[in-house]
């Protein structure tokens, strides 16, 4: 029987009037939301990895540990094998860098940025971006590494060859 109101059934039929007495069905059809519920489920898992930031980039590996994570989302800076500099996700020149470095600090409350650089870029065009991230305004800079690397104390590397 669907939702909705059920009528009371009377004993006799005869000698006595028919009242129409009606009570409500307390039953709840949860069905519907299960379905619904593991739709959304799915979605979720299958569009969660799709979600993660980045410029394809072989990062150099080290032994250090991960930074803690803040409220604000980290501004990332990527240099990739061929020189080309992106802020987060968008390519831009280097002699751009510096000026849409400090309009992006105005509008942050953190100072934090973390630099990606490939592990074929040169040292040098490494520091200079580090000294146009000091020039804009961010002082805070981390170093975006892959773990795993070589500790140089005599531990394994997990590397096997």
């Amino acid at each position: 029987m669907g939702p909705g109101v059920q009528g009371a059934s009377s004993g006799s039929r005869r000698g006595r009037r028919r009242k129409n007495k009606t009570k409500p069905m307390a039953e709840i059809n949860v069905t519907p939301f299960v379905d619904v519920m593991l739709v959304l489920l799915i979605i979720f898992m299958v569009a969660a990895p799709l979600l993660t930031v980045g410029v394809p980039v072989e990062l150099p590996k080290t032994a250090a540990n991960a930074l803690p994570t803040e409220d604000e989302e980290p501004l990332t800076i990527t240099v990739q094998e061929d020189g080309q500099l992106s802020i987060q996700n968008t390519e831009v020149e280097a002699n751009e860098l510096v000026g849409r470095l400090r309009a992006i600090s105005a509008e942050r409350t953190s100072d934090k940025v973390f630099l990606r650089a490939d592990g074929a870029v040169a040292y040098a065009q490494v520091v200079q971006v580090m000294g146009a991230l000091n020039a804009a305004g961010f002082s805070n800079i981390g170093l975006v590494t892959d773990t795993d690397g070589p500790s140089f104390d005599g531990a394994a590397d997990g590397q096997s060859e």
